[in-house]
């Protein structure tokens, strides 16, 4: 955050003709750009610092990212803290409440946002080390606080206080997740990066010696996703500024299909995003395909009202016995194992098994929509295929409403 606040203030200095250019480390973005300008309407010229200063800086910092530790405590000296402190809050608000509409319009809503300064602020950090060490997994060496996690299964043991008195992030997990448990939840789920799989053992580790049951603590862990435009993979750098935002890639892709690609897969599992794919409207593109099958049925029940045949008004008055073809046997075996696949898909928080089963159930159902004719003249039967079919409609509904996805009535 503090990288995003001196990225922010070069832009500033920009647009007040002190033209220093932005490390290449530094953020580069256009939102960047964006946020400098925010804040210039609303402080002209008030947030400034010499060029000679920070051309002093550059030259004397040949490495990178020493030069962004320097630009860093110039920002806060030149500045003052209370002017420090609005820079800062200005540009992580304006990342944040662009990240949380982006993702509400996604059909993601957060009910709290948790800000790791807060442990600071409320000496959360301090009463878990403290814990720590009256439960006596703390030593110190090389003038740093160590935790004892090899003692409780991690690989090496781990620092919590730096020789400089400042505390690690790993502090901080600390802290956050001790908090969770007091906040009085019987069951924690955190989702991290694939690439923080090595934290799990140490995060278990500090729970277990802060005398809380670390079973109750689930971790999932999430690959990246690549996207794919066709062959052409699309390279993608956050600080470089080189990317597809989440609203970019609902823009051109939907946002069904946007949410449906991404649960397609378990969650530890590489998930290659192929935008022309998520376009194309063919059995290739699982999302289409099911809402083409919920669509199709609809379209069933069209027909059936413009020729006013009367639709079974009660299933038990239906001969269900007269559904014997093997294309509806496989049909009716489906949609047995509904609750089955949603109540497996939960516990192992795995939805993409509903995914799955939706995209089986949609096969089987256009396999049969192009082998049988549905509206037949014997009502007997008729009554009994209708009654199946809106049972498909019922089903691929139900599971396209848990994934937040439509089920659109025509296509």
């Amino acid at each position: 955050m503090d990288i995003l606040a001196v990225s922010v203030w070069l832009r500033y200095l920009q647009f007040c003709d002190i033209n220093i250019e932005l490390p290449g480390n530094a953020y580069q973005g256009d939102y960047i750009k964006d946020i400098a300008d925010a804040i210039y309407q609303e402080k002209k010229s008030v947030l400034v610092c010499s060029a000679e200063t920070l051309t002093g800086i550059i030259a004397s910092h040949p490495d990178p990212e020493k030069l962004l530790d320097a630009l860093i405590a110039c920002a806060k000296t030149e500045l003052g803290k209370d002017n420090y402190l609005f820079l800062f809050e200005k540009s992580l608000n304006a990342i944040r409440d662009d990240i949380e509409n982006d993702l509400a319009e996604f059909g993601v809503v957060f009910d709290n946002w948790f800000s790791e300064k807060s442990l600071t602020e409320t000496n959360k950090i301090e009463e878990a080390i403290d814990i720590l060490r009256r439960n006596d997994y703390l030593y110190q060496r090389d003038g740093a606080t160590w935790f004892r996690s090899t003692k409780l299964g991690d690989e090496k043991d781990r620092v919590v206080i730096r020789e400089n008195g400042q505390t690690t992030y790993f502090a901080s997990d600390i802290a956050y997740h001790h908090l969770k448990y007091e906040r009085g939840y019987d069951r924690m789920i955190d989702i991290w990066g694939a690439d923080h799989h090595g934290y799990i053992a140490r995060v278990k580790a500090s729970l277990e010696a802060l005398g809380k049951n670390p079973d109750l603590l689930d971790i999932l862990l999430v690959q990246f996703a690549t996207l794919y435009r066709g062959p052409e993979k699309l390279q993608m750098s956050t600080r470089s500024g080189q990317f597809v935002t989440l609203r970019e890639l609902r823009n051109e892709v939907g946002k069904d299909a946007a949410r449906f690609f991404y649960v397609m897969r378990k969650s530890e599992q590489h998930l290659d995003f192929d935008l022309e794919l998520a376009k194309s409207e063919s059995q290739d593109n699982p999302v289409y395909y099911i809402q083409y099958a919920h669509a199709r049925v609809c379209s069933v029940l069209r027909q059936a009202s413009e020729k006013n045949l009367t639709l079974p008004a009660d299933i038990a008055s239906v001969d269900l016995g007269r559904l014997d073809q093997s294309y509806e046997k496989a049909i009716l075996t489906r949609l047995s194992i509904y609750p089955e696949i949603l109540l497996n898909a939960a516990q192992s928080y795995e939805p993409h098994q509903i995914v799955f089963y939706l995209r089986e159930l949609a096969n089987e159902f256009h396999t049969y929509y192009n082998a049988c004719q549905i509206l037949v003249d014997n009502e007997s039967l008729r009554d009994a295929r209708i009654e199946l079919i809106c049972a498909v409609r019922q089903v691929i509904r139900n599971g396209l409403s848990l994934l937040g996805v439509s089920a659109p009535e025509k296509m």
